[in-house]
């Protein structure tokens, strides 16, 4: 079962000894993706797809899923079309149409966490088993829903001279993926050994390598993702993938080797709020009333520092920018907390700022507006909370020296029935409001004038970090969490 939040917990990325600077935000409201088409076919009965990727949605309809490679225009034929995807139910699918060859019985929901997914392909084994293998995170996949094999010497779409696509359903025009990708690899003629994509670490947790010196072959590729100014650049020297509705802001340091926090997709009180834009943009869909989420990394210790764009309709109270605690009472999918305000009094959940007040008990504090630029720094170590306005820290604070904090977060939390244990950043919507933007430091959807970093030089800001504090990313956290 995957984990509600990251607890500090580091992942593989952490330990690695390759690390990857960069990786593609893709978001489906905007049909992002790559595409190119080959002069000629290559190997089609040997090759090997390979990326990491980052889910910060998932599928909202109920067939299709969400398409990560496919190649070809055909329909149910195979060697015409053919596609790796997260179905609408969230496993993984390897086939053309609706003919797939294998689908697992794992469902791929956590969408704090990067998954390296790898499909080895060689049918000219005479093996049935061994011309199809599926790994996630350096793992063969056995539990399958379905798995078939190919017939021996059979030819996909991949590597044929038609149209190869990343993050789309070219052939109906529909089920773009949501989430970040990165260090993509496609290896025409090989059927790579998985010890050739990543490795394993001393701790046994698969991480990173350098893979920039596979020979991709004919109608293969690498994507690093570096070039800002040509994100569909082929690091191998291969033809470039043409880009649709993708430009340099989608370009993110939110990588496999160093995990930024988003928002966190299936941390929600309810169906009516949702994620865009890599986890940044929060939006409700319909609906009435409150709802709220958490962002996918949580502390208990350290100094945090994050920002987001403030976005309302109407009524400046309608939008809520805080934290929140995780323990059971309060997590936003458990109704007895429902919206950020007063947690002392009952009935809401954590600590917040709104465009009318602060609801915590330091009194009322900052009046945010639309298109307000607001700072956030966390200090789990002293259990203070400060907020800014476009670069200004309210109440006369400065968090470096611990002075002027808008809200000590820990009277609440001295019992042994309501102690503190972790908290996440929170926001609370009115329906049909949204906060258009938060900004962890690894990927941004609002312009960036200035691109501060933290004292380790991670995240892109807008403001610089007060003094102590850090970038919620995996690589802080392993040193200050």
């Amino acid at each position: 079962m995957d984990a509600l939040l990251s607890t500090g917990a580091i992942p593989a990325a952490v330990a690695a000894s390759y690390d990857i600077d960069n990786s593609l935000k893709l978001e489906q409201d905007n049909t992002e993706y790559l595409h190119k088409t080959p002069g000629s076919s290559g190997n089609r009965r040997t090759f090997t797809l390979s990326a990491w990727i980052k889910r910060t949605e998932f599928a909202r309809n109920s067939g299709g899923g969400d398409y990560i490679f496919q190649a070809g225009d055909g329909d149910y034929n195979q060697s015409d079309r053919t596609l790796l995807k997260f179905n609408h139910d969230d496993t993984l699918y390897f086939g053309g149409g609706s003919a797939y060859l294998i689908k697992t019985n794992r469902k791929f929901r956590d969408a704090s966490a990067w998954y390296h997914i790898a499909l080895v392909v060689n049918t000219t084994l005479g093996a049935d088993a061994d011309r199809l293998k599926l790994y996630v995170n350096g793992v063969k996949e056995t539990d399958l829903a379905t798995n078939t094999a190919p017939d021996q010497n059979f030819q996909f779409a991949f590597m044929k001279d038609d149209k190869h696509v990343i993050g789309y359903n070219h052939t109906d025009s529909s089920n773009p993926m949501s989430g970040y990708i990165a260090e993509v690899v496609w290896l025409d003629g090989t059927a790579a050994d998985i010890t050739d994509l990543g490795r394993f670490d001393d701790n046994g947790i698969w991480t990173t390598k350098d893979v920039s010196g596979l020979s991709v072959g004919t109608n293969g590729c690498y994507l690093d993702f570096k070039n800002s100014s040509n994100l569909g650049n082929d690091a191998s020297g291969g033809t470039d993938f043409t880009l649709n509705n993708i430009a340099a802001i989608d370009q993110a340091t939110d990588t496999p080797t160093n995990n930024f926090c988003t928002m966190k997709q299936n941390a929600r009180t309810n169906g009516n709020i949702r994620t865009q834009e890599g986890g940044t943009y929060v939006t409700t869909d319909g609906g009435s009333g409150w709802c709220s989420m958490l962002g996918s990394m949580a502390v208990g210790a350290g100094k945090w520092y994050w920002e987001a764009l403030y976005y309302n309709n109407s009524d400046a109270d309608d939008v809520h920018i805080g934290v929140a605690p995780t323990n059971d009472r309060f997590v936003p999918h458990n109704q007895t907390g429902y919206y950020l305000g007063n947690v002392e009094t009952g009935g809401s959940m954590g600590w917040d700022l709104d465009g009318g007040a602060n609801y915590n008990q330091n009194g009322s504090w900052g009046n945010p507006s639309r298109g307000d630029k607001l700072m956030v720094a966390l200090d789990m170590d002293n259990y203070k909370l400060y907020y800014g306005i476009n670069g200004t820290w309210g109440n006369s604070a400065n968090p470096a020296n611990g002075t002027g904090s808008v809200t000590s977060i820990d009277s609440y939390w001295m019992s042994e029935t309501n102690a503190l244990d972790f908290v996440a950043p929170a926001v609370s919507v009115y329906q049909g409001n949204y906060m258009k933007g938060f900004n962890f430091g690894g990927y941004c959807a609002w312009t960036i004038a200035s691109a501060a970093t933290d004292a380790n030089g991670y995240g892109t800001f807008e403001y610089a970090p007060p003094s102590g504090f850090y970038a919620l990313c995996t690589k802080n956290l392993a040193q200050y969490g």
